[in-house]
């Protein structure tokens, strides 16, 4: 059973999450916050496996507030939840340690979806906040890829699926290597980039230009 917190100023949406999670059999809700100041202490007393963050609520936003559960409580998981696909909190979400973006207009199926694939390790992005992170990596995108030049052909290409949301063992199964294999190569990756996840290391990937949304399957790399 995943326990979920639910974050938002507005009880007309925390009741309606409430509902739609409570038809889940994999999901409980373990409690309501209305601010984010109250979600970091909720999460303290409740010890939720993911927390589902509004961004824009008064007091302490649901950035800072992921920023500060993720520095206390490094085990739970954040899923933005939020209306507007083009929320210029985009990257700072993530940047904050959330481990993915969802949209408020998600149907109760893919809200729960998400829920469990972010607490199996996948990166989740709505598909609608896909295409804004890719518009601004395009516009930020930087030539010089130097911040990856310590990575080897393998990691390249982990780092690849990583932004892709594969887990450890989709990927193991792409390249035909031991999971243990892969889990050496993603710490080897998160120490190089000198990041503390696999969320944040995705970002990096999809900021830099390493993926393009569309592009086919990442081609597996000579054995090393």
């Amino acid at each position: 059973m995943i326990r979920v917190l639910i974050v938002d100023d507005q009880v007309v949406v925390t009741e309606g999450l409430r509902v739609i999670l409570s038809l889940a059999p994999s999901v409980e809700v373990a409690g309501v916050a209305y601010d984010g100041a109250q979600a970091v202490e909720l999460v303290g007393k409740l010890k939720p496996d993911l927390v589902l963050m509004d961004l824009k609520m008064p007091g302490m936003n649901g950035i800072r507030a992921t920023r500060a559960i993720r520095e206390q409580y490094p085990d739970t998981h954040i899923l933005v939840l939020t209306t507007y696909s083009a929320d210029e909190w985009v990257f700072d979400a993530i940047r904050a340690g959330a481990s993915g973006y969802l949209l408020k207009d998600s149907d109760g199926d893919d809200i729960v979806a998400a829920i469990e694939g972010t607490v199996e390790g996948r990166t989740h992005i709505d598909p609608a906040i896909a295409d804004k992170l890719l518009a601004l990596a395009r516009q930020q995108v930087r030539p010089d890829t130097a911040i990856f030049a310590d990575l080897t052909e393998r990691e390249l290409t982990i780092l690849r699926y990583i932004a892709r949301g594969l887990t450890n063992p989709d990927i193991a199964n792409r390249l035909v290597l031991a999971e243990g294999t892969v889990r050496n190569n993603v710490s080897m990756i998160l120490n190089k980039l000198g990041v503390a996840d696999r969320t944040q290391a995705a970002a990096l990937a999809w900021h830099h230009g390493l993926v393009q949304r569309g592009a086919g399957d990442v081609e597996t790399p000579s054995q090393e």
